[in-house]
Order: C-alpha cells, then structure tokens, then sequence
C-alpha cells in the first residue's frame, strides 16, 4: 500500500483582532469588506483558491497555493496567517495529525511543545487536547525527544473548533490595521519624496481608500520629480488591488511664482502648504472624502514647526491629517523600505527650487493672512480647479 504524503497545507487561517472587538453589526460588515479584500489580493497576485470561507474571528482560505500565505499577510486588517493542516474535530483525529506533523519537522534529540486551543462546544478541555495530542507525537516520533513547555525547539498549534480541527507550526506577521475601506476616504497629497507615500499608506492601514494627488510645481521642478511621485503612487496601489486609485494633478508653479513676487520669500513654504490644502479641499468635495493626508513630522525641516503648521492650518475648513506627525526620519524611513515606496522615493530628482534659503520657522497665522492678500487667491485656486487633471 502507497504510502500517504502529508501536503505542506490544505487551508489557511487568517487572523484579525481590532475587528473583534466591534459591535455585532460593524463586525460583520468588515468582515465581509476583509473577505472581499483578501479575494482581490489573491487574484492581484495570481494565487489559486477554491474559496474563502469564515467563523467567529477566523477566516479561512481554501487552498495549498505556498504563495497565499505572503499574499494574506499584506490585506490591511490581518494580523497574522498560519498555512494548517485541518482533520475532524476530535482528540483521535487532532493527536494523529499531530503525530504526522511532528514526524516531519522534529529533529533527532529536539525538544517540542503542543500549543492548544479549542472555540465551540466539546466534551474535551484544551489541556485534553495538549495531552492527547502530546502523548501521540512523543509515541510515533521516537527519536530522543523530549517534552519542553517553556523554551521548546518545536512548537505544535492545535485549534479544534465545531466543524474542523486544525494543526500548524508557524504564524506569519499580517499588515495589521483595519479593512481598506471602512473607515471612508481621504486625499493624500504624494510629492514623490520618502515621507507622504509612508503617511499615505499609514492611513489606508487605518482603513482608508486615498485619492492621491499631485502638486506640480513646474518650472521650479521638472519631469523627473513627477515621475518620482508617480511610481510612488503606483507602488501604493499594489496595497489596494481592490480600488483602483483616482489620480489627480494640479499646476502649482503660478502659485509659486506669485509668492516669490510678492510676498515675503521667508514665508513661501507656509503659503504653497495653504495653496496645497486649498486645491485638496476642492478635490475633496469631488470625490465625497472626509479629510486631507500630508507627510509632516513635526520638527522634521524648518518648515514643519509646530507653529508654521498652525499658521498654515489656520482657518482650512476640512480635516488635516498628519500620520506621522510623531515619527522621526529613520522610522519612516524603515517603514518606506518595507512597504515598496523607498526606492522609488530616493531616485534622482529636481527638488523644488522656491523654496527659500532661510524659510521662516515661527510664523504668525496674521503674517500669513496679511501675506496672502496681497496675491488673488481665489483666481489662483480656480485656475487650479479648471486645469486639474483627472486620471486612474
């Protein structure tokens, strides 16, 4: 008789954790947006599945494709995926899985722990799961080892819930955060640089679709920065297989030129952050979002200082957003290398050239108000809105 071959997994186990703790009601609705977003990232990257199935806080995956445990792991919401083995759910069929399971990974003279749980109605405790199963690997496996609960150089997960028990060895850190999704929309200003793709993304992990947007700041940048902040996007949108980006560019250099010819220069980083966020607001009410998404870090470069950012929020009428407002540059810096967006961030660009040799770092909200009546503002913003570009 041939003998069986244990597969590497017929299923995977998806878990989330903030989801768990909603109402009943909010509960289900993001499970079920979670689900739809695992489905459009295993299709994104050509994973094969026969379905996708759920219980009370678990999702499971229906497939021995080794490439959808990485695929899950990077759906905002899942906390960490486990490729299992699955039996019926009893202390017979768990111990013998367990068994098989351990003939394959415990070495000659390792030490091995059995991690229990168990979800639903049984006859059986976790700890008879743990013993059973314990028992049934120390018999089958017979090579000098040993039972080790602290410090084990093998772990065993066994999880027998109503319908199925399931056994695996090792857990894969998820995204974490919650379903892109459920948490509405926003506009997230992308220059291209390392920080505003990071910021973005740190916002869609809380559960939010962005829509990116462009500041064009020709002639005192070129082709190259927009390139740069393109690829950016693009890396971003790999996060979202599920919701395509609505990309939009506006012209930012007349407004540029405007300050540099009539105000005073100390105070131009100030004012092109209010132009920004005025060209946002309006691409906010076409596309229904809920607030505007920047790079800042307060302390960052001399602009970000806590009292510029007030004078350049100052009487904005939508939320404004800054996601890492907390991080230094080597945090974001670490976060843009894992998520994609820092090769594309760090390649060579035109920087912008208006921004002035001594930018001013205290500015008062009334300087700035004062500033910006000697420009039109309203005539530079509307010239904006008629000349946006609009694209996905």
């Amino acid at each position: 008789m041939e003998k069986k071959v244990l597969k590497f997994h017929d299923i995977v186990l998806v878990r989330y954790d903030e989801i768990a703790l909603k109402s009943k009601k909010v509960r289900s609705r993001y499970e079920q947006i979670l689900v739809k977003n695992i489905k459009s990232m295993l299709n994104a990257d050509g994973c094969s599945y026969s379905q996708i199935s759920k219980e009370m806080g678990r999702v499971f995956i229906h497939s021995d494709d080794d490439n959808v445990v990485k695929s899950a792991a990077k759906v905002f919401g899942v906390v960490s995926v486990s490729p299992a083995y699955t039996c019926e759910p009893t202390l017979e069929s768990a111990a013998g899985l367990c068994a098989d399971v351990g003939c394959r990974i415990i070495r000659e003279g390792q030490s091995f722990a059995i991690r229990a749980r168990r979800a639903g109605n049984h006859s059986f405790t976790s700890r008879d799961i743990g013993v059973a199963c314990g028992d049934a690997v120390f018999k089958k496996i017979n090579k000098n080892t040993t039972v080790d609960l602290d410090e084990p150089d093998v772990e065993i997960f066994v999880e027998i819930r109503q319908e199925k028990a399931y056994v695996f060895t090792e857990s894969v850190k998820g995204v974490g955060g919650l379903p892109m999704g459920t948490q509405g929309k926003m506009v997230a200003l992308i220059s291209g640089g390392i920080d505003s793709p990071v910021a973005a993304w740190l916002m869609m992990k809380r559960g939010c679709e962005i829509v990116p947007l462009y500041l064009n700041n020709e002639p005192f940048s070129d082709e190259t920065t927009r390139e740069r902040a393109m690829a950016c996007i693009a890396v971003l949108q790999k996060w979202s297989p599920q919701k395509k980006f609505t990309i939009y560019e506006a012209q930012h250099g007349e407004n540029l030129l405007a300050f540099l010819e009539n105000c005073d220069n100390r105070l131009n980083c100030v004012l092109c952050r209010r132009m920004m966020y005025r060209i946002a607001g309006e691409v906010l009410k076409l596309e229904d979002a809920h607030g505007i998404i920047t790079g800042s870090s307060l302390g960052q470069v001399a602009s970000q200082t806590s009292l510029n950012m007030l004078a350049e929020m100052y009487g904005m009428e939508y939320p404004i957003y800054h996601p890492l407002i907390g991080l230094d540059k080597l945090e974001i810096t670490d976060i843009a290398r894992k998520i994609g967006t820092f090769e594309p961030s760090t390649k060579p660009a035109t920087c912008c050239m208006a921004v002035p040799e001594y930018p001013s770092t205290a500015a008062k909200p009334q300087e700035v108000l004062d500033a910006e009546k000697l420009i039109d503002v309203p005539s530079l913003v509307d010239k904006m809105v008629k000349n946006i570009k609009k694209f996905s």
